[in-house]
């Protein structure tokens, strides 16, 4: 999977500063709604959720607003006609792309993304265009702080995790969907310092374009993310350490 969770990577170390601009906190609070919706109030029993509130708690998300978005999602508030969809798209040098939203107006979604193909170039897909080359996996991030990064690595695989990467101080290991909750807990359990934990769409084959076209296809990833219903873009684009490098830079 190398190169492929480079763009989640990315997004992590720039979390603090979405943070700070008020994004993130509404994008945490429509995924609590919607896992609340769909698995009832209570983490213990429903890990999706739990996962969204640990997300939150590491952004430091005001216990009030956790509860609030809770509350939209069982009924107890207004405000949790909210549904997930997601949407397939082609990006330049035709990159493979699928972009989950939560919205309360599909129509509104739509337009603003197609505005921002317009602009950042890339185009929408038929449905069943693009999501075939996409699996469902648990991807785990582990805080390495100064530890061995390969020694981490052989733990998460003694706990089951199918692939693993390595990019700087962030171990990304990935886990069958089912199992992720399960891999966790033994991670955890095991000592393990679990920075981040979701389900998350995989590419099974990647393609690595030219600098321009890919550095162009991450521009429209950040535009697209940057839109208030767009949870996460997954895309099949291999990122080099040097593109990264050099889009963090310029960002």
């Amino acid at each position: 999977m190398s190169g492929h969770s480079k763009w989640a990577n990315i997004k992590h170390k720039k979390a603090r500063e979405d943070a700070k601009r008020g994004k993130l906190f509404t994008k945490l609070a429509r995924e609590i709604t919607v896992a609340a919706r769909g698995g009832g109030s209570d983490p213990e029993y429903n890990f999706t959720l739990r996962l969204a509130i640990d997300r939150a708690k590491d952004a430091n998300m005001p216990n009030d607003n956790i509860e609030r978005a809770i509350k939209r999602g069982t009924g107890e508030l207004e405000g949790g006609e909210l549904e997930e969809v997601i949407y397939e798209a082609y990006g330049p040098s035709g990159i493979a792309m699928l972009i989950q939203v939560v919205t309360d107006n599909r129509n509104r979604t739509v337009a603003e993304m197609r505005k921002v193909f317009n602009r950042k170039g890339g185009n929408m897909g038929e449905s069943g265009s693009v999501k075939w080359q996409f699996d469902r996996k648990g991807r785990i991030v582990i805080k390495t702080d100064g530890a061995d990064s390969e020694e981490l690595a052989l733990l998460a695989i003694d706990a089951g995790v199918e692939d693993f990467e390595i990019d700087g101080d962030i171990l990304s290991v990935y886990t069958m969907a089912t199992e992720l909750e399960a891999v966790k807990n033994q991670l955890e359990g095991d000592g393990a310092e679990v920075a981040d934990a979701e389900l998350t769409m995989v590419p099974t084959t990647t393609i690595q374009p030219g600098q321009a076209p890919a550095l162009k296809a991450m521009r429209l990833m950040e535009a697209l993310e940057d839109l208030d219903d767009v949870q996460h873009v997954y895309t099949n684009l291999d990122i080099s350490d040097e593109l990264a490098t050099r889009f963090e830079e310029a960002a």
